[in-house]
């Protein structure tokens, strides 16, 4: 098979369509409602008819970018999503990840392929801990966020003392487009900041339509709403005083974030978040390679892995490669190159995705997402490519683990299909399997950053592969790189053990800091490394 030359098209016709592409993701802590947003945009955009709800009522639909039974069951996200839809002339690739703080590491590589993030706060607790951690990826890579309060429904904190934990926590400067109209539980609608004018949204029977709107002037509103409308316009003029009026540069270059206020189980607010984000958010930008190089959008097709995903097709149980295009223009059936390996690949089964269901996808341009189907040779931080010169992207990097366990087939007959499901796991990042020499091939390492991803890895066995698994827990919590194999026995021979990594790195594991504080001082000539956390 020889690969084949780069798909040509008009560089007019490239950056048009790249215009067009809004990529970006969602981001929270669990429970603020992310998912739910994220239905509620694809609701407003009309591509579903009616949402579902994560905790609904009996008979109704689990939300469309919650697809394994363990998200159903639970009414969390511990899986990344990809939804594509068309809002207006607009083409939206939304990204819904996991809310959890244990799945940090498949939130993180989803942050690698988009340009903008909605960040979510629960409007009784603001900023809490997973949703600073996520932040502080979006900063380290100067992702604009724009942020959107929730649950303005239910009784919650004050606007204003939200708009200012911002400032004091994160540094980031609101800039509310939008402002309540009554206090958290007693939502009559918002002030649009930017005209001046009142909406007045109407529920529907269980937020399951788009809400109604009624946009009244600033008299209209201040003769229904009295008090209400008349303390609104008060903060918004002082938000106004403090610098809290919009400014698009600062927005792009991520030093504050435009603020909307909502209820996505209601399904208020969400439309102003959508047109907003079809109007403000940035499109592709050429991205940079290893060489430090940007690679221009109208360059010939190239892509990069950022997910790897199996058994989203309960009757198949192929294997998804998700990649975000960064040039060109993609078209099904060409074949490209790994630049990891520098094989071609077939790109024949190409797929556009929205939530579980997929659909043939023949052409894509940069922003977009595309599954590729039966992908099993790719992996995640693969650069696809096509024509020359030959280019490559930078690697995703993986988190450092501080939960270890060893994993046993609990039926040595299926012992197989226990070896296929943990290859199948390792190539998709659920959890870090390493190599350890005392205890043999047979009985893999698992190392996850939180436990959580010991539950999904048991139950995926189980559920996929029928190979129920037993987990040994292991009491290391501190993991170092060791360069020098030449020292594996002093740290065998002191309690600690020495795994070894897909790549061919050697860690070494400790009880905790303290161990690792006792090695160093017996030891001086033990070199070691810190891994390098995702955010570093």
């Amino acid at each position: 098979m020889t690969t084949a030359g780069p798909v040509t098209a008009p560089s007019a016709d490239v950056l048009r369509e790249a215009d067009r592409r809004r990529t970006f993701a969602v981001i929270s802590h669990p429970d603020a409602g992310k998912s739910t947003l994220t239905e509620a945009l694809a609701l407003h955009a009309r591509v579903i008819s009616e949402a579902g709800a994560v905790h609904g009522k009996a008979g109704r639909r689990g939300v469309v970018s919650d697809w394994m039974e363990m998200e159903k069951a639970r009414g969390i996200s511990i899986t990344s999503a990809a939804l594509q839809f068309a809002y207006g002339d607009a083409v939206v690739n939304l990204l819904d990840t996991p809310g959890h703080a244990d799945f940090s590491e498949d939130t993180y590589r989803v942050l690698s392929a988009v340009d903008s993030a909605v960040m979510l706060l629960d409007a009784a607790k603001g900023l809490e801990p997973q949703t600073l951690k996520l932040f502080d990826v979006c900063r380290h890579r100067g992702i604009p966020v724009i942020t959107f309060v929730n649950k303005w429904d239910r009784p919650g904190r004050d606007a204003l003392e939200l708009c200012d934990e911002l400032v004091e926590r994160i540094g980031l400067q609101p800039m509310p487009l939008t402002w309540p109209v009554g206090a958290a539980g007693d939502f009559r609608g918002v002030l649009d900041r930017r005209d001046g004018h009142f909406i007045r949204y109407s529920r529907t029977v269980g937020g399951a339509t788009a809400a109604g709107e009624q946009r009244l002037d600033p008299d209209g509103a201040r003769a229904e709403e009295g008090d209400g409308w008349t303390r609104a316009v008060e903060e918004s003029d002082l938000l106004a005083a403090s610098g809290g009026d919009f400014d698009l540069e600062r927005f792009l270059d991520a030093s504050a974030t435009p603020v909307l206020f909502g209820s996505a189980v209601l399904n208020f607010g969400v439309r102003h978040l959508l047109d907003l984000l079809v109007e403000l958010a940035p499109r592709p930008t050429p991205r940079v390679d290893v060489r430090t190089l940007p690679r221009p959008l109208d360059a010939p097709f190239s892509a990069f892995v950022f997910k790897v995903q199996t058994g989203m097709d309960p009757a198949h149980r192929d294997q998804v490669a998700f990649a975000r295009v960064c040039s060109g223009v993609f078209e099904r059936g060409m074949v490209v190159t790994n630049a990891t390996t520098g094989k071609p690949f077939a790109t024949k089964y190409a797929q556009q995705v929205f939530g579980q269901q997929r659909s043939t996808l023949d052409t894509a341009y940069p922003g977009d997402v595309i599954g590729l189907v039966n992908a099993t040779a790719l992996h995640v931080g693969d650069t696809l490519f096509a024509g020359r010169p030959p280019v490559r992207f930078p690697g995703l990097p993986s988190f450092a683990p501080a939960h270890f366990a060893v994993a046993r087939p609990a039926d040595l007959s299926r012992a197989k299909q226990f070896r296929r499901g943990i290859e199948q796991l390792a190539s998709e990042g659920v959890v870090q399997v390493l190599r350890s020499d005392r205890r043999g091939d047979g009985t893999p390492v698992f190392a996850a950053v939180g436990p959580m991803q010991f539950e999904v890895a048991t139950h995926r066995l189980d559920a996929e592969f029928k190979s129920p698994v037993r987990l040994e827990r292991l009491p290391y919590t501190v993991v170092r790189r060791l360069p020098d194999l030449d020292h594996r026995g002093v740290l065998d021979s002191r309690g600690h053990e020495v795994v070894t990594r897909a790549d061919g790195t050697h860690l070494a594991l400790f009880t905790d800091s303290t161990a690792l504080a006792v090695l160093r001082r017996l030891h001086p000539e033990v070199v070691l490394e810190p891994l390098v956390a995702g955010t570093d």
